[in-house]
């Protein structure tokens, strides 16, 4: 039996104003899958992207949402290991801004008790990305200078933290002091002031012209080609975010000319595509938020009607960390 669920969709592509809070039906879970009472769900630019139209959904009309937390309040056929009444948390294409929501039960992963909703929500899509970058796209090591470009920002502030406990010299960047002084707080031994100082002299007088092993640099247009400039020969560019807008393409001989360079476009979706995969990070993850090596910032907690707002907040760069809908 289908039961009605509050559910923000969009049935066109466009501004935050396309945002429309309704009532949807959820049919009973089937084989394999299970019913999750959300609590709280993340705001990420990934949203935005599949609320413009830059990422595609299957189809329309379409609920939004990547990653959310709550309690299994009903299970399908054939699901070992959970029960009703396990808090869990997940990370599933689309369809977290929802009151409830059918989850496969190989994206689901059981919550420690040690992590409220809240934080478990607005850190299973940043937080499982920072594993994957630090952890797995350039490993990062002891005595390692990296370049974090928007540090302030939600992954930012988790890779700054990260980074830091595995013994590495964090550089970020920021658009604000007030930004500057968050990120500087989460263990960016040097933060470079992007819109008043030119990030790349920055970089170089820092490190003595060493420059970087790697740069993580979730901004996009607005900061390439520069990042190459701050990478040591034989170093990684990894871009894994397109806050200023996608990077155009360009001619794979810049990397050989600016040092035999390597660069990346990785994601969550291929490093989590295994199930046994999944759980090793998210084990990762909860191990360093649980020891509080890493603290998961909330900016803001709104109701689940004013997606629309944090949305717009999130494309004006006016937040820091990260957003939750609660629910």
């Amino acid at each position: 039996m289908s039961v009605p669920v509050k559910a923000i969709r969009i049935h066109v592509f466009g501004g935050a104003d396309v945002l429309r809070l309704e009532e949807i039906e959820l049919p009973p879970p089937g084989k394999g899958e299970v019913l999750v009472r959300n609590h709280a769900a993340g705001v990420n630019f990934i949203d935005t992207y599949f609320r413009t139209g830059h990422y595609k959904p299957p189809s329309l009309p379409a609920t939004l949402g990547n990653e959310a937390a709550g309690e299994i309040i009903e299970i399908g056929k054939g699901v070992a290991g959970f029960k009703v009444g396990d808090r869990v948390a997940y990370v599933a294409t689309l369809g977290c801004y929802a009151e409830q929501r059918i989850v496969p039960v190989d994206r689901l992963l059981k919550l420690p008790k040690s992590i409220h909703y809240d934080t478990a929500a607005a850190m299973m899509l940043k937080g499982l990305t920072a594993q994957y970058l630090l952890r797995q796209t350039y490993k990062v090591r002891e005595g390692d200078t990296i370049l974090v470009q928007a540090a302030a920002g939600g992954v930012g502030l988790i890779l700054c933290q990260w980074a830091k406990a595995l013994g590495a010299t964090v550089i970020g960047t920021a658009g604000t002091p007030e930004k500057a002084k968050l990120a500087k707080k989460a263990g960016a031994k040097h933060v470079i002031l992007y819109r008043d100082e030119d990030f790349v002299a920055r970089v170089k007088e820092i490190t003595k012209g060493k420059l970087c092993a790697v740069v993580y640099d979730g901004v996009g247009k607005a900061t390439f080609p520069a990042s190459l400039d701050c990478i040591a020969p034989l170093g990684l560019f990894v871009s894994f975010g397109s806050a200023s807008g996608p990077i155009e393409a360009f001619d794979i001989n810049i990397l050989s000319a600016k040092g035999s360079l390597f660069a990346t476009r990785p994601t969550l979706n291929t490093y989590a595509a295994s199930p046994e995969n999944l759980a090793k990070m998210a084990r990762d993850l909860f191990r360093v938020v649980s020891a509080g090596a890493v603290h998961i910032p909330l900016h803001a907690t709104l109701p689940l009607a004013e997606a629309a707002a944090a949305q717009r907040s999130l494309e004006g760069r006016e937040t820091t960390g990260s957003t939750v809908l609660t629910i």
